[in-house]
């Protein structure tokens, strides 16, 4: 979607690089700030409901593909970690580091396979979205039942807080999906500009 716009501007390659990096880096900053706000205002279980890491990882992949998206979905639970643990209070919890990586990693895997028909009809991250969720989500079970003798998160406690985040993944599949389309709509109107 961004790099319609930019190869539509006709910029340099550095100059394509360096806007969806700063994009990027910005999606990591809420990727890491989002959480914390939501723990401030929720509590240590609002994470879990809300699930506030996820959203900018589905939107990066959205808009720029499996690469960037990538990039933010192992970044920001690194940086969170090692940013958080300054506190005291890591976020996430080193046991659970591991698997929010390779969860969010296919998040971004998944809706960054669709970032190219996204740029044709920006309603198909509609179906990226609940693509990614699903399978993230299984992938994060899947991941917990292979390395369960020496990871102290039980399946039955994944579960739960699979299905606590049930609201979190809901909001997501709208404001995501949403946020795509109106960004999508301004992009073609400048275009005709």
């Amino acid at each position: 979607m961004i790099e319609n716009l930019l190869v539509r501007k006709n910029y340099s390659v550095k100059i394509k690089v360096t806007i969806k990096s700063i994009i990027s880096f910005g999606l990591i900053a809420l990727a890491i700030l989002l959480p914390q706000l939501v723990h401030l205002f929720l509590g240590s279980k609002g994470g879990v409901l809300l699930l506030p890491m996820y959203l900018p990882v589905l939107i990066c992949a959205c808009i720029l593909g499996v690469k960037y998206g990538l990039v933010v979905a192992i970044s920001s639970p690194i940086f969170s970690y090692f940013i958080t643990l300054s506190f005291n209070n890591p976020m996430p919890a080193l046991p659970r580091l591991p698997f929010m990586i390779v969860e969010l990693s296919m998040f971004a895997i998944i809706s960054g396979l669709f970032s190219k028909k996204i740029v044709k009809n920006a309603y198909y991250s509609f179906l990226a979205v609940i693509l990614a969720q699903v399978i993230g989500r299984a992938t994060f079970l899947l991941s917990i039942l292979i390395f369960d003798s020496i990871t102290p998160l039980s399946f039955e406690l994944i579960l739960s807080q699979i299905k606590t985040g049930l609201l979190g993944v809901a909001l997501q599949a709208l404001i995501v999906p949403f946020t795509i389309i109106i960004l999508s709509k301004l992009l073609k109107k400048d275009e005709k500009n």
